[in-house]
């Protein structure tokens, strides 16, 4: 007997030719998540991936590995040689333990699931052994329908016995749809914009503008943070912060004071476009919402994607409040974000921002500015910030 880890894999088991390309990705993701904590192998068993460690590392492991896309569930089981009898034995063992941690239990059933289709008892014999076992040990009774303890049993090259799943995020694994440059505010929504598209397999870096010294550096420290905890589920990012006051400064004194947040959010995209050129990243990433504020009209939308050459991934465009928050509660990220610093898009605010820019008035309204200057000189005094294992190791210009 051997105690392993399981990894129930989601939409990686739908891909076809493709499988192995994922599930490769999917194992180096986990190596790489626990190799400070260490183990003794991840490997393939027929659909799931298993970790072979030791058992008192179980529960940081367990912890570690929820945070990478592509696995669903997460089982601490013991492996077993596929014999009815082993199998009853090690049903015994895992009921036993499972009773010790929560002695209320009354019920339970068994799931047994036959990968390898050439075994010799079919899933329901392999149930009603595992009842028996049960039944014949211990003082809990079977309830199919709405069970306290489900006892698993999965038959592949070896047998697999655990009675607890903990639920990961799913997805896609990092880097499989190619990489993304999230801009990255100290609000609510673009963690979650950056979390949901690292989710569907982009590799996640950050652009984040500032407008230091009229925003405090507090406010740059607060997107810092937020990187560190993205970090844990997007792995290393590299951070490009922009200072927009300059910009900003030319808009204000050029431009129609209602046109400010839109032809500032432009000259955002502008930027974004020519680092991702630079960088070879295939996708913008933003975390807008419509009709939250009046950049993010229907009208302001389309005048701000007119700039960049790539898709604009915009994931939480049609969520709620509501659904946002919960999510950066649910990653972690929702204190940090409403620490009270204000952020770039706070300057020079108009009180009545047009809600219904039309393209050509804009560009209109852009003609007196050096747009090319504006943005290379941007570009050449940025810092680049790398977040490296949650916190940020080096800093350049």
């Amino acid at each position: 007997m051997e105690r392993v880890i399981s990894l129930s894999l989601g939409e990686v088991v739908l891909k076809g030719k493709n499988r192995k390309h994922f599930e490769n990705k999917l194992i180096g993701q986990v190596k790489k998540s626990i190799a400070d904590i260490g183990f003794k192998s991840v490997y393939k068993d027929m659909g799931k991936v298993y970790i072979a460690a030791d058992y008192e590392n179980f529960d940081q492991i367990i912890e570690r590995v929820k945070h990478v896309f592509g696995i669903v569930y997460i089982s601490p089981c013991i492996k077993i040689n596929r014999d009815i009898e082993e199998i009853e034995e090690g049903v015994k063992l895992i009921t036993k333990e499972a009773l010790e941690d929560n002695p209320s239990i009354k019920t339970f059933k068994g799931v047994a699931k036959r990968a390898d289709k050439n075994y010799p008892l079919v899933s329901m014999e392999i149930n009603n052994r595992i009842g028996g076992a049960v039944l014949k040990n211990f003082p809990i009774k079977v309830d199919v329908h709405n069970p306290d303890l489900y006892i698993y049993c999965d038959i592949k090259k070896e047998a697999y016995l655990y009675t607890k799943r903990y639920k990961a995020y799913g997805g896609l694994p990092m880097g499989t749809n190619g990489r993304g440059l999230l801009l990255l505010s100290g609000g609510i929504d673009s963690p979650v914009a950056g979390f949901l598209m690292a989710k569907r397999g982009v590799q996640i870096d950050s652009v984040h503008f500032h407008s230091y010294p009229f925003t405090s550096e507090r406010a740059e420290e607060k997107m810092f943070k937020l990187a560190e905890i993205l970090s844990a589920f997007t792995g290393n990012m590299t951070i490009y912060s922009i200072n927009l006051l300059p910009i900003q400064k030319e808009i204000n004194k050029n431009c129609p004071e209602d046109e400010m947040t839109i032809i500032s959010r432009r000259f955002m995209m502008r930027i974004a476009e020519r680092l991702s050129e630079k960088n070879e990243y295939k996708s913008i990433i933003t975390g807008e919402n419509l009709g939250q504020v009046a950049s993010q009209t229907i009208d302001g939308l389309t005048v701000t994607s007119a700039i960049p050459n790539r898709p604009v991934f915009r994931p939480l465009i049609g969520m709620d409040k509501v659904n946002i928050i919960d999510w950066a509660k649910k990653i972690g990220t929702y204190e940090t974000s409403i620490l009270p610093f204000e952020d770039c898009c706070t300057v020079f605010l108009p009180k009545h921002p047009s809600l219904r820019p039309r393209l050509k008035d804009i560009e209109k309204s852009e003609e007196p500015l050096d747009i090319e200057e504006l943005v290379e000189s941007a570009i050449a005094n940025m810092k680049i910030i790398k977040v490296k294992e949650g916190e940020v190791q080096n800093e350049e210009e």
